[in-house]
């Protein structure tokens, strides 16, 4: 099929720009900017689109314009840093800046026609960057402008090469998606990206790495790992064994219903392991969010290890299926994003052993949440399973701030409850096929090691404080908070305190992402 391929300079946003094609059923891929050519030429691509980045192009290490894409003769799209980089190789000049434009800004149209950018009214965008390209290479045309940047776009038709100082990926720029999709028009880009061509790639490619050999599936009863678990058992049946942990980590009733799940859903091979002890044994005492979640992969795996051997009666597993997510890699900068700030390492990206005995199989790690939702649709998911809430691997630890013990777990899972409970019955919560407005995204509860004084029952006392967070996202790459009714904060508030023991204060978070992440951890 038609593919884009996209370099990666470095920007949080280089995802968002796969996640926009893919919307418009194009096949993406990223690759870092210096991945060696025959890598990226081996996808056969039919565009090129050049990614933002945190450098200058006069730093000394400034990450350079690969020969081979100006030379291939195929569409080029350069977006904030790409602009920059497409200027100096092609004999433009930038202009050093130590001042950043950052945030919403007007891009006005010059008037000169462009074959990607609307040619109408002044529409707003989101701007992230400090150099500035102040002369154009030759044979290009200006055809936007802003306030605090003269050369906001620029382009040459007849080599069908475009540039833009903005973002069309993220949600700010009014005509993101039309700008990308004139891309692609011009680009002569073919739409073959669907659900199904995404289930039968990752099926033949789980084939091609795994062929008769056994996989353990890590699976939690969330939305990724079920659909991974799906994927897998699609591509080769029996061979799969899933295991399923039991940490002490999870939200009330969710060990249970995680094993209905698989009896009733997949009718896969499932092995229940409990090891909510050994769990709170090795994070007592640990309150530092890094180290929590390197120890929770590390003794992820040393129970799976453990578990595997006695599934498979002694037989070797070769390899582990995880339910690894591309925005899992962003926060965690993965291998194949070194050039990208780390935000958090994932469990199961930055957390796993360096002497890990399996080979990983992640059917997802190039999906975004919502693609991951379209596949398991496509293979029969319930769509009550789909679209359940999500819930970060290393569970409560990562709600439950500060030190992990069984009561302040229980704590949390009680107010967890009330939080899901009430939003559910106010229809807050997000159902399949409902946009970003409708209801909630992820809602749950926090339990922060923040003591304050309150009074209950004419007495005076010294208790824990819950946190509220609900947002709404379509990408889980940037978040709004929810707008909850007033009256459905209060409800929630009084049955936490009244109902759960050790809270006497709750607060409700209002933090979008960015800067603040969905978890708190």
């Amino acid at each position: 099929m038609d593919t884009i391929a996209i370099l990666d300079f470095g920007s949080q946003y280089t995802q968002l720009i796969a996640r926009r094609i893919r919307e418009l059923n194009v096949y993406s891929e990223i690759f870092p900017w210096d991945a060696p050519a025959e890598k990226v030429r081996a996808l056969q691509p039919t565009a090129y689109i050049l990614s933002g980045g945190p450098n200058s192009v006069y730093d000394a290490d400034a990450p350079q314009l690969p020969s081979y894409v100006v030379a291939s003769g195929r569409p080029i799209l350069g977006i904030c840093y790409g602009l920059h980089a497409l200027a100096t190789t092609l004999g433009g000049h930038v202009l050093a800046s130590n001042e950043r434009e950052y945030g919403r800004a007007a891009l006005l149209p010059t008037g000169s026609a462009s074959q990607i950018l609307p040619q109408a009214e002044p529409f707003q965008v989101w701007m992230s960057h400090g150099d500035r390209v102040d002369r154009v290479p030759p044979g290009f045309t200006i055809t936007a402008t802003s306030d605090n940047c003269p050369i906001a776009a620029f382009e040459d038709p007849a080599r069908r090469i475009y540039a833009i100082q903005f973002h069309p990926e993220v949600n700010h720029t009014e005509r993101g998606r039309d700008i990308l999709a004139a891309f692609i028009n011009v680009a002569g880009v073919r739409a073959e990206w669907t659900p199904g061509s995404m289930v039968e790639a990752a099926v033949a490619d789980i084939r091609a790495k795994v062929g008769d050999a056994a996989v353990i599936a890590a699976v939690s009863g969330g939305v990724d790992s079920m659909v991974a678990a799906a994927l897998v058992q699609r591509a080769v049946g029996d061979q799969l064994t899933c295991i399923f942990v039991d940490t002490g980590l999870l939200r009330a009733g969710e060990p249970q219903a995680v094993v209905r799940a698989f009896n009733d859903t997949l009718h896969a091979r499932l092995v229940a392991v409990s090891a909510a002890e050994e769990y709170l044994d090795a994070l007592a005492g640990v309150t530092d969010p890094e180290e929590k979640r390197k120890i929770i992969g590390e003794k992820f795996i040393r129970i799976f290890e453990r578990a595997a051997r006695r599934a498979l009666d002694g037989a070797e597993a070769r390899f582990l299926m995880q339910g690894t997510i591309y925005p899992d890699v962003i926060e965690s900068r993965g291998p194949e994003r070194q050039s990208a700030a780390k935000i958090k390492s994932h469990h199961n990206v930055g957390g796993l052993p360096p002497d890990l005995n399996f080979q990983l199989v992640e059917p997802l790690r190039f999906m975004f949440k919502d693609e991951v939702r379209k596949v398991g649709l496509e293979l029969g998911l319930p769509e009550a399973l789909v679209w359940r809430q999500p819930f970060p691997g290393p569970g409560l630890a990562v709600r439950c701030l500060g030190d992990l013990t069984w009561e302040r777990l229980e704590t949390l899972r009680a107010a967890d409850k009330i939080v899901t409970d009430e939003l559910g019955a106010a229809g807050m919560l997000r159902t399949a096929g409902a946009g970003a407005s409708a209801g909630t995204s992820q809602a749950f509860a926090v339990l922060l090691p923040v003591r304050s004084v309150g009074v209950m029952g004419d007495g005076r006392t010294y208790q824990e404080t819950c946190a509220i967070r609900a947002v709404t996202t379509d990408d889980f790459m940037t978040a709004d908070w929810a707008r909850l009714p007033y009256d459905l904060l209060a409800r929630i508030s009084s049955r936490i305190v009244n109902e759960v023991k050790g809270i006497n204060r709750v607060v409700y978070d209002i933090s979008s992402k960015p800067p603040a992440t969905i978890e708190w951890e």
